[in-house]
């Protein structure tokens, strides 16, 4: 193990609380690395008691009653109360976690897919923001027997 002499050592105590203040916030789940406490909060509410199953490529539009905006990378779908699909986006989209602007999906069927995209659009301007693309959907439910 190497040694430190005393000028190193005193720069390394000085700089230790800055190196920890650039932690990622938020749980260690892919895409959480940018979160904020309040996002990962948000995040670790939604799917609270729920388990991670297999990701699918398509997500039926039937399947989901509420989209969540929980960072400028992550989305939920809400489908019932015991059955979250979680979307990584393949890239972050600028703006999407204000969730003041229209979300704009380009689909082609009855189901948005992992590989489509979509557009924000200012809802005061109309301005057309960053194009988007969807990651696979993984579903997060409550295990089997758990009422609460």
């Amino acid at each position: 193990m190497a040694k430190l002499n005393p000028p190193a050592a005193a720069l390394l105590v000085a700089i230790a609380p800055l190196l920890a203040s650039c932690a990622p916030a938020g749980t260690a789940e892919p895409g959480a690395a940018a979160l904020t406490p309040r996002q990962a909060e948000r995040l670790d509410r939604q799917l609270a008691g729920k388990v991670a199953g297999a990701p699918i490529k398509c997500l039926p539009n039937y399947r989901s009653s509420d989209t969540i905006r929980v960072s400028d990378s992550i989305l939920l779908y809400r489908s019932g109360g015991n059955l979250v699909y979680r979307n990584d986006l393949k890239s972050s989209c600028p703006g999407l976690a204000r969730d003041s602007d229209i979300m704009v999906v380009r689909q082609f069927g009855s189901s948005t897919c992992e590989g489509d995209f979509f557009h924000l659009v200012d809802r005061s301007s109309g301005i057309r923001g960053p194009t988007c693309v969807f990651g696979e959907f993984v579903p997060y439910r409550k295990p089997a027997g758990d009422a609460g």
